[in-house]
């Protein structure tokens, strides 16, 4: 049977291999080395896994484990390549772009901050959107506006947290929470990896 290496991400912590359950019901994860960088991948046996449910919250799982203790750039669901031949070239003529991208999120996750209008009330969103954005870029380095893909949604965006940073972050969401308390739900999630905060377009092999 033809294993397909499926790549989670790409970091610059070295190489390792871990006992991780991936997509497609894959049994280890492990890095393909080019130089400095590492592709995280598993095997799998098609070039197109399906984009289940199951399948992206295995992608992300692993991504979880991973930024735990590495600086991981994020690749988004279904990069398959065919063989470890292939994935050392886009490593290769990725390494600008890859260099700048793990320079920008090294030692920092991204966290989500959505406010849903509570049913039947009234706000100025505007005023809401810029309290907000204030009190959460003071306590971050970078924001990214997400679609705001519900009525009833006035934020949803994501920020980019150094570490020593997070607990101040959430108190800072914590003060929005209490403000808007009646008005405004707050959805706070993550950490996740920081899919919002790099720009790699690759192609799959």
């Amino acid at each position: 049977m033809t294993e397909y290496l499926y790549t989670y991400g790409v970091t610059d912590d070295g190489s390792f291999e871990l006992d991780l359950t991936g997509v497609d019901g894959a049994t280890s994860v492990y890095t393909v080395d080019y130089r400095r960088y590492s592709a995280v991948v598993s095997d799998i046996d098609t070039m197109e896994p399906e984009q289940t449910d199951e399948n992206a919250r295995l992608h992300d799982d692993v991504l979880q484990t991973l930024i735990e203790d590495r600086t991981i750039v994020p690749m988004r669901f279904g990069m398959t390549f065919k063989n470890g031949r292939a994935l050392k070239g886009v490593l290769r003529g990725g390494q600008r772009a890859f260099r700048r991208a793990l320079m920008n999120v090294d030692g920092k996750v991204e966290l989500g901050v959505k406010l849903v209008i509570e049913e039947g009330v009234d706000v100025d969103r505007e005023a809401v959107r810029a309290d907000v954005t204030e009190r959460l870029t003071e306590v971050s380095d970078e924001r990214a506006e997400n679609d705001l893909f519900s009525d009833r949604l006035v934020v949803n965006d994501s920020y980019l947290v150094p570490h020593e940073d997070r607990e101040a972050f959430g108190e800072a969401v914590g003060d929005v929470t209490e403000k808007y308390d009646g008005e405004l739900k707050v959805q706070y999630t993550g950490p996740w990896a920081p899919y919002n905060f790099v720009d790699i377009e690759i192609g799959a092999q």
